[in-house]
């Protein structure tokens, strides 16, 4: 079983060849948090193996996977194999350990972890990467899995190869914590007269915090995911004046 979380299509990549591979099920992290009546309870089989593959949020991962990871009843899990992969567009700080804490804290083990690097799409602080360096990431995202593949394939223990980058403890411990204080406001969210009023904004947000009417409106829960930014098909919904003349980033697998 693959849990995932994705915006813009990365995670969502991973987590499907890795599916693919070991003939494993998807399932998506904001549809389960998203579904008021879930209890959090999974039925594994025998040798089903669980993963976690997810974005890093400013060198952590997605408030919503921590929580879901809050709420897991995961009696059943001691006995299975567990891996986490983590998309970032450069490095991921201290982000697996968190997360590897996270679990330990339900009596589970990560088994395995790994970093890896995709095409930036937090555009409030950088651009998107050049065609080339997008084309670089994911030619060498194809290399790195057939690895992971190896990796699990095998049940190895032990595994890790993580990009932490540096200053990681900094990254992670300091500049997180403001990020979830002062960079989930949703006021700067707005849309141009560009806007077609398709409705695709408010259907791949992952928190289901928008509401189309005359023009999208944001409420007050974002995890950050830019889905509305980067998949708006008029590049209408913009956040403050910090996007406008900023690229848009999609993954190959997004129609």
């Amino acid at each position: 079983m693959i849990f995932y979380f994705s915006g813009t299509g990365n995670s969502l990549f991973v987590a499907e060849k890795i599916a693919q591979h070991h003939n494993e099920r998807l399932v998506s992290i904001a549809a389960e948090m998203n579904n008021e009546e879930h209890r959090f309870e999974y039925h594994l089989d025998e040798d089903e193996i669980v993963g976690f593959v997810y974005p890093v949020h400013s060198w952590k991962a997605p408030q919503m996977v921590m929580d879901f990871i809050a709420k897991l009843k995961p009696d059943n899990y001691k006995k299975h194999y567990i891996f986490s992969v983590c998309t970032c567009g450069d490095d991921e700080g201290y982000t697996t350990p968190v997360l590897e804490k996270a679990l330990k804290d339900k009596g589970l083990t990560l088994n395995s972890g790994f970093t890896m690097p995709m095409p930036n799409n937090y555009i409030f602080a950088f651009d998107i990467d050049s065609v080339e360096t997008q084309q670089e990431k994911l030619k060498n995202a194809d290399r790195l899995l057939v690895e992971i593949n190896s990796v699990i394939d095998q049940r190895q223990d032990g595994v890790f190869k993580l990009r932490r980058g540096r200053l990681p403890y900094i990254k992670t411990y300091i500049i997180n914590p403001l990020f979830q204080r002062y960079a989930m406001n949703t006021k700067k969210f707005y849309a141009t007269d560009d806007c077609t009023i398709c409705g695709l904004c408010a259907e791949v947000c992952n928190t289901k915090n928008i509401i189309v009417k005359d023009k999208p409106a944001w409420g007050k829960h974002c995890t950050q995911c830019l889905a509305c930014i980067h998949r708006c098909p008029a590049r209408a919904v913009q956040y403050g004046k910090s996007t406008l003349k900023k690229g848009r980033y999609v993954h190959p697998i997004i129609k």
